[in-house]
């Protein structure tokens, strides 16, 4: 499904009216920012959830965005910045009832590999996605996606899944065409501990002239929250193409307690390091990253950023002031709404 038809049929269900026994909800978020790198973007998220029945469910969303300038990961946390309309995830999801939990899900969706999940980088805050979720820096990318399948299966405190489709991502880092992608994940759950460890094989994003092979990414993650704290974090270990190694990970601190009222605080340490056998092209850095989200009135909120990246830079400065707003507007329904 190309981008302007998930667009139209996203509009088309959203002035629908709701049939017997369904439930949904219509999502349009609208985005703009500023950074003293001299870079400045807006874009508009619509999503839709459409639930016909108890146990199927269909999710849209479309997205366009644009920003002034390249070369930059800032405003890169989960959606595309390329002047169009793209397909972002179009799926339905079918839970079936057994002893185990089971979810098959087919479409077009995030590649499930770690913090995959939009609300896991697009609405905390941060106005940069982690060093190892951004596809310039040769490893993972936030606008990876795959068409195809995903199947989730387990207990409600152990589960296992698999990924099997091709390549449907967005933005600049997209991947070539190729053997189909496979990802494989388990995560437990202790108390408020999360963890998971995931494997994904695919083609590079890298032009063929010199990234030859496949790429393998593995990694582990974990979450835990408690009183309105919450410590999250990734590592992964990856072969981005033959000859090439990429190693990084990031620890995020996230504060939102009630009497801090509106307002989150944010905190981001991270590394990555990229070797390859030409000197020229290794990347070595770190970053630290201090923010906050503030919630104005209902849906309208803004988010403040300052990073510092040492070693070699990826950023176009060391140390960069990044500003964020965000309005979001929601409508749920149900059946005789």
């Amino acid at each position: 499904m190309t981008g302007r038809i998930a667009f139209v049929a996203l509009l088309a269900c959203a002035c629908a009216r709701p049939s017997s026994g369904q439930t949904g909800a219509i999502e349009v978020v609208q985005s703009a920012g500023v950074s003293n790198e001299l870079i400045a973007g807006a874009g508009v998220q619509l999503r839709g959830l459409f639930q016909p029945t108890e146990r199927f469910r269909v999710y849209l969303e479309a997205a366009w965005g644009d920003r002034s300038g390249t070369g930059s990961d800032v405003f890169g946390t989960a959606y595309p910045y390329g002047g169009r309309v793209d397909a972002v995830e179009n799926y339905g999801e079918l839970t079936v009832q057994t002893k185990g939990l089971r979810f098959l899900k087919a479409g077009r969706y995030r590649t499930p590999f770690g913090l995959a999940n939009a609300s896991d980088h697009a609405y905390v805050g941060f106005l940069r996605p982690p060093l190892i979720r951004y596809g310039g820096y040769f490893a993972l990318s936030s606008g990876y996606l795959e068409e195809g399948a995903d199947f989730v299966a387990g207990a409600p405190h152990l589960s296992a899944e698999f990924s099997l489709g091709r390549s449907a991502d967005v933005g600049t880092a997209r991947r070539r065409p190729g053997a189909l992608n496979k990802v494989g994940r388990i995560e437990g759950s202790l108390g408020p501990i999360i963890v998971g460890a995931s494997v994904l094989r695919t083609m590079p994003d890298q032009p063929a002239y010199f990234a030859f092979g496949r790429a393998t990414f593995r990694g582990v993650d974990a979450r835990w929250m408690q009183a309105g704290v919450q410590i999250r974090g990734e590592w992964i270990d990856a072969v981005p193409f033959e000859g090439t190694t990429t190693k990084g990970g990031y620890l995020d601190a996230i504060v939102h307690t009630r009497v801090m009222g509106p307002v989150t605080a944010l905190a981001r340490a991270e590394k990555l390091d990229y070797d390859t056998p030409v000197a020229a092209y290794r990347l070595f850095t770190h970053r630290y990253v201090a923010a906050t989200r503030i919630r104005i009135w209902k849906g309208l909120s803004t988010s403040l950023g300052v990073s510092h990246q040492g070693g070699r830079l990826t950023q176009h400065r060391p140390t960069t002031f990044d500003a964020g707003v965000s309005w979001a507007l929601r409508k749920d329904f149900a059946s005789g709404q």
